[in-house]
């Protein structure tokens, strides 16, 4: 990424021969296409490949036509950056995938800092000096840009920390935090206007200082049954951030890159919250969930329950006319997807109809499900979000719950006192027998409540690791 020789998009487009333009716009074309088919897992593959595509466009394009460093130099920082980026591709477990994206979250922000720093304190380089100093919006584009990254990356290494159980998943409530947040995030928006008036380093760093704390004041409050729309969030930050250090380098490649990415992220996180019931004000806002998690950790009822074993659930499902799967964290924990996808296949041998079902904000990040039954390979058209199958759980003879919690609980239709009360949940206590697989009777959800739904007459509780209690079921099939 290098600056052109004035600040704004206008002015860089200017400078820049027609073909660069091209070029970029190019670049720009194949994301808006990348993101269009990575709306579905029939087309996420092509989307990946058009966005590499891109990718490559904009790189080589950035590195033809601005002299940042020698070729031996790039080509070393790109062979570097290669060798971390597959080593962790092929190591990376699908379980962990949640963590990795926040790690890559985290970089994609600190990268925001350290090119507003450098343009910071080299500004002739960048081509964003005059005769007074910094360009004025220039400052503000270096503000905005180096703030949102910071926030970007101190939050995203929280969130990272917490998917990867370095730290408690639970709400961390600090005393007084709305009031310290706000407090902080004006001192930050103030010193950024400041510094379209002065220039001194104490600004410039103060703003940094305090957009790292921001995001670690952020992220800590927020339990993990509301990571899928930290993730969602953050990578909306990241977009924002790579597209204010587009405007202060002129590079119209990063402008629209990060213009996608921060506008989608931000999307996809207000369509979380409707799928949480969540107010996205207050995701922004940090801590939402915070209170009600905390309120309702000890909600765990004492009542009996029907407890079955994996040759019960095999006889049950063997007599099924369908079978709908409904798979949460407790499957990616166990990484159960693979002999969950034989139980089916051995299911579909006996004549059953078998589909999955996949909520929203089941798992750690927007899709975790999908991308673990993808890895899998559950053929694509036996899968379908809430909205699609929730009406054919009263017709179906057994919903077979692997680890999915919170998003089964009717309480979030009935309890008006609970945290999750008015989220859309798939509606699986209508079926004719739900076979509820968790690890034991201990242990409440995310959310901090128990679910109901253990103890009606037409639920049979199957006590035991998730991958241990399918192969036990896919033998008793066999």
């Amino acid at each position: 990424m290098l600056a052109g020789p004035n600040p704004g998009v206008e002015a860089a487009t200017h400078s820049q021969p027609a073909w660069v333009v091209l070029a970029y716009l190019i670049a720009g074309v194949c994301f808006i296409l990348a993101l269009r088919r990575l709306s579905s897992p029939e087309t996420s593959r092509r989307g990946n490949r058009l966005g590499m595509v891109g990718m490559a466009i904009a790189v080589v394009i950035t590195l033809a036509v601005h002299d940042i460093a020698s070729l031996l130099e790039i080509s070393v920082a790109i062979a570097i950056g290669a060798v971390i980026g597959l080593t962790t591709a092929r190591r990376i477990q699908m379980t962990a995938m949640p963590q990795l994206v926040a790690a890559f979250h985290s970089l994609v922000g600190l990268a925001a800092v350290l090119v507003g720093a450098a343009a910071f304190l080299n500004p002739d380089a960048f081509g964003i000096l005059g005769d007074e100093g910094i360009h004025t919006v220039s400052r503000v584009e270096m503000a905005l840009g180096v703030a949102i990254g910071a926030i970007t990356f101190s939050g995203s290494v929280i969130a990272f920390l917490k998917l990867n159980g370095n730290m408690s998943g639970a709400p961390i409530l600090l005393p007084g935090r709305h009031v310290l947040n706000i407090a902080t995030l004006a001192g930050i928006l103030g010193l950024v206007a400041y510094f379209t008036l002065d220039q001194s380093p104490w600004v410039f760093w103060t703003v940094t200082a305090l957009s790292f704390v921001i995001g670690f004041l952020l992220i800590i409050p927020i339990g993990g049954a509301d990571m899928p729309v930290v993730v969602s969030m953050l990578n909306s930050y990241s977009g924002w951030a790579a597209a204010a250090m587009g405007f202060t380098l002129g590079n119209s490649a990063m402008i629209i890159t990060g213009a996608l990415v921060g506008s989608s992220g931000a999307i996809l996180s207000y369509i979380m919250c409707r799928a949480m019931n969540r107010s996205f004000i207050s995701v922004i806002a940090g801590g939402f969930g915070g209170d009600a998690a905390a309120s309702g950790g000890a909600a765990v009822i004492n009542r009996p329950y029907r407890r079955g074993s994996a040759e019960d659930a095999a006889f049950l499902m063997k007599q099924a006319e369908q079978v709908i799967i409904v798979p949460g964290y407790g499957m990616a924990v166990a990484q159960a997807q693979h002999v969950l996808r034989e139980m089916g296949d051995l299911l579909k041998k006996e004549g059953v109809r078998v589909k999955y079902a996949i909520h929203p904000v089941a798992g750690r990040m927007p899709g975790h499900m999908n991308v673990l039954l993808a890895e899998a390979n559950v053929p694509y058209d036996e899968v379908f979000e809430l909205e699609d199958i929730n009406s054919e759980f009263a017709q179906t003879d057994v919903a077979f719950v692997i680890g999915a919690n919170d998003v089964t609980n009717p309480a979030a239709k009935t309890d008006k006192s609970s945290p999750i009360f008015g989220m859309p949940i798939l509606d699986v206590e209508k079926a004719r027998t739900v076979l509820f697989v968790k690890r034991s009777m201990g242990g409440a959800g995310y959310a901090g409540v128990d679910n109901e739904l253990f103890y009606r007459d037409n639920t049979m509780m199957l006590l035991a690791d998730a991958k241990k209690m399918v192969e036990e079921i896919v033998k008793a099939l066999a």
